[in-house]
């Protein structure tokens, strides 16, 4: 194993070596007006992954001026997600992807297989749900309990009333819940089924509930990078669903986002938002992942063009006629970030600009040069609308030789005004107060 993991590593040493580097100036593909770059069409794309090597001891992230942080859990298993409860419990989400047989069949996706383990997304999944709590409020959890397990490959959460809802990646299911309890036992009844199946490329299923508790929206990415496999396989795909509680029935809401991987609802305005990991293969300029409202029965260009009407010749046979009504995202969170986790601010007791906005956890790029992503941005809103490039909260993923202490995904704002973040290299959670 250590032989091979030698070798998958030299290996992205050789391909980082003879890849395209980023030319836009920092922050050009950032924000409401970004640069889009030209195309970088090449046979061997770009690649810089950042092998796992998790925390030394004492180790944890750097947080922004004015800000401090510490561990919350350690010691979990893959944290992807996170739900703060009424009463404070956290629940936390320990998974990764299910079997997928029909993943990886190519040469270049068994070689992508074999980078992603090496980058520490290769662990069998735990299917767990994990409640957190911190009862004396010192800012750790001293209670861990197994809330809910055998579940398959969780992601999204949401509570609505007495009822918590969890997207596995091939449905929502239900489940009773009773406040301070610290464990379900009650079996889960089906709400929807989601596009999944043996291809299943892009298998977490993100998860909102609107303010009013009438629906479930659901974040379903695409089973490929830009629809090569063909665009029977993408049926209900790189699409955000609505179901409706009080009758169960789903339709697809908004079309054309690759990977809606986080929805959350912006609580001045009450729109549906968005992060999405974009395509690859373009270079490393190419495309800003978005950070945008999602609208009922808009298209967002997957795969036929990409900020709203950039073709992308790859996807075949064209369509026009789709391209003509995509529309551009509102944001740019930068290229090849991969943001994972969004969690709204409003009246938050934290230093300026923190107050009003939103929060994003950003995995971290694989296929760009110089490494872009790794960490945690807040983006200040003004009037429910961005109003400002990224603010860094939280960094320090990276070592200086480019490897992964750590891959921030979920974000969420706890109970005693603390940001949560999930660090599934890191295996923690977190958190993130002003400094004393």
């Amino acid at each position: 194993m250590q032989v091979k993991r030698a070798t998958i590593v030299a290996s992205l040493a050789l391909l980082a070596s003879c890849a395209d580097v980023s030319r836009l100036p920092p922050g050009a593909d950032v924000g409401t007006q970004p640069t889009i770059a030209e195309p970088v069409h090449r046979w061997i794309p770009t690649l810089q992954v950042a092998p796992a090597i998790g925390w030394p001891a004492g180790g944890k992230p750097r947080a922004a001026a004015g800000l401090q942080v510490r561990a919350f859990a350690e010691g979990l298993e893959h944290p992807r997600s996170l739900l703060v409860l009424p009463n404070g419990d956290v629940l936390v989400a320990e998974t990764n992807a299910p079997e997928r047989p029909e993943e990886g069949k190519s040469i270049k996706g068994f070689f992508m297989k074999l980078f992603m383990k090496v980058a520490g997304a290769g662990v069998k999944s735990p299917d767990r749900i994990t409640l957190l709590r911190d009862a004396d409020g010192d800012g750790v959890a001293e209670t861990r309990s197994p809330f809910l397990e055998n579940l398959h490959s969780p992601f999204g959460m949401a509570l609505v009333g007495d009822t918590l809802y969890v997207a596995n990646t091939d449905g929502i299911v239900k489940f009773p819940y009773r406040r301070g309890e610290t464990r379900i036992t009650a079996t889960g009844v089906k709400v929807a089924d989601l596009p999944a199946g043996p291809l299943n490329h892009h298998w977490t299923k993100s998860l909102a509930a609107d303010p009013a508790g009438r629906y479930l929206y659901a974040g379903v990415g695409s089973n490929s990078n830009v629809a090569e496999h063909g665009m029977a396989v993408e049926e209900g795909r790189a699409a955000v669903w609505q179901v409706e509680l009080g009758s169960g029935n789903s339709r697809v809401f908004a079309t054309g986002l690759r990977n809606p991987s986080g929805l959350a609802f912006e609580p001045r305005s009450g729109a549906l938002w968005a992060v999405a990991n974009e395509r690859d293969e373009l270079g490393s300029d190419l495309v800003p992942d978005p950070f945008t409202t999602v609208k009922d029965g808009a298209f967002y260009g997957w795969p036929y063009s990409y900020f709203g009407q950039h073709v992308d010749d790859r996807a075949q046979p064209p369509r026009p006629d789709l391209v003509a009504r995509a529309i551009a995202p509102d944001y740019a969170l930068g290229s090849h970030v991969a943001p994972l986790g969004l969690a709204f601010s409003q009246r938050l007791s934290w230093p300026a600009p923190f107050g009003d906005g939103a929060f994003i956890g950003q995995h971290g790029s694989w296929n760009r040069q110089p490494p872009n992503g790794y960490n945690v941005v807040f983006i200040p809103f003004e009037n429910g609308r961005p109003a400002g490039k990224p603010v860094e909260v939280l960094s320090g993923f990276l070592s200086a030789d480019s490897k992964a202490y750590g891959r921030p995904v979920g974000v969420a704002l706890d109970a005693r005004n603390g940001l949560l973040v999930a660090d599934d290299v890191g295996n923690t959670v977190w958190r993130v107060t002003p400094a004393r």
